[in-house]
């Protein structure tokens, strides 16, 4: 598991030909030491991204979780469109997809698929049409920890529902001893943080907490949460954020954000060996995700108890919702050609090197046919 740790970056370069042998030379694009060889990787990309008719202002919110890989992509693509101005707000997911059902922006970010009743919604702005679910980023929920003098802590689901629902609140536990024989464990109260807003990261979190601990887990899965005591914060930054300043804090958010020495828990599933949350892990297990949409919509159905070796049991997808028809023609075809470029082989190439998952080769295929297709 150290290995695993202190290797992400490897781990998650292997991740790509697991999910489908997607391109590599785009990871090296985000390169800012000046380099040779960063200049010419982002230079091709450059010349692969298709600009069309795209100009204005693109307005999106929604998913913190994507942020990062948003900006990444943001940062190519405006580069070779200089044209557009894209404007991603991480206002989270419920917020995004309320500002998209309300008209306010081409598209949203959210770590669920849409709802009867969002959908619904939709078709007041999407003429003639709806909103949809475009899967186009994948990922661990990381759970970090910040408990001094341990550097590695492995959890089952059970023991975490009990955290975070306050039924166990001190660090020397003897369920988290018994997980952590030898753990230096010390006496020191646990500070269990979640998300203030309502968060796609949320929901899945704790679809994971009822799917694997549903007796410890008692709580309806839910973008809002629902559980009693804790302390809250807004987006994946700030519970992150809280997570690296507290002594004896632990919380959730996309592995993007376990950076600057946040430790990350190993996952106890049925599987032989606890399992670490990397680019690879979580891709094993997304891997096996259903697409269960209609028509145009390509939401998918998770597997958040899986029991194969090294496969990471919480993860997200986060989807793109637009309209399949109806768009509006100001934002038709910017909306198209950023959405065109994050599917791309090169902007799927981005995503390992920043700490998500790509696609599946067979997921993002019907992405792809499915944007060519907008109206």
């Amino acid at each position: 598991m150290k290995l695993q740790r202190k290797n992400r970056r490897a781990l998650a370069l292997g991740a790509l030909a697991v999910s489908g042998a997607l391109a590599l030379t785009a990871c090296g694009s985000d390169d800012t030491s000046g380099g040779n060889g960063g200049d010419a990787s982002a230079a091709a990309q450059a010349g692969n991204i298709k600009c069309d008719d795209a100009r204005g202002q693109l307005q999106a919110s929604g998913s913190s979780a994507q942020k990062n890989a948003i900006d990444a992509w943001v940062k190519q693509f405006t580069a070779a469109c200089k044209d557009v101005q894209v404007n991603y707000n991480p206002t989270g997911s419920g917020a995004g997809i309320t500002a998209f059902t309300q008209g306010q922006t081409a598209f949203a970010g959210s770590d669920s698929a849409l709802k009867p009743e969002e959908v619904e919604a939709s078709k007041k702005i999407c003429t003639d049409g709806q909103g949809i679910d475009l899967p186009m980023v994948g990922g661990p929920i990381a759970v970090g920890f910040n408990v001094p003098g341990v550097d590695q802590l492995t959890l089952d689901a059970a023991t975490m529902a009990q955290i975070f629902d306050n039924k166990i609140t001190n660090w020397n536990d003897e369920a988290i001893k018994k997980l952590n024989p030898d753990a230096k464990l010390p006496d020191l109260k646990i500070q269990a943080f979640h998300r203030s807003d309502e968060s796609g990261t949320t929901d899945n979190f704790t679809k994971y907490l009822k799917a694997a601990a549903p007796k410890d887990w008692t709580y309806e899965p839910g973008k809002s949460w629902e559980a009693e005591g804790g302390q809250s914060a807004q987006g994946s930054s700030g519970v992150a954020q809280q997570v690296k300043q507290t002594a004896g804090a632990i919380s959730y958010f996309e592995l993007s954000y376990a950076k600057d020495g946040i430790k990350t828990v190993d996952l106890k599933t049925e599987a032989t060996e606890p399992v670490a949350a990397t680019v690879e892990n979580a891709t094993a297990a997304i891997g096996a995700a259903k697409v269960v949409g209609t028509g145009k919509d390509l939401a998918l159905e998770l597997d958040y108890t899986p029991n194969a070796e090294g496969a990471y049991p919480i993860v997200l997808v986060t989807y793109e919702i637009v309209c399949d028809k109806g768009n509006k023609a100001e934002t038709l075809p910017a909306t198209k050609a950023f959405l065109n470029y994050m599917a791309s082989e090169d902007g799927q190439g981005l995503l390992a090197d920043a700490g998500y998952a790509p696609m599946p080769d067979e997921i993002i295929t019907k992405v792809r046919d499915t944007i060519a297709s907008l109206s």
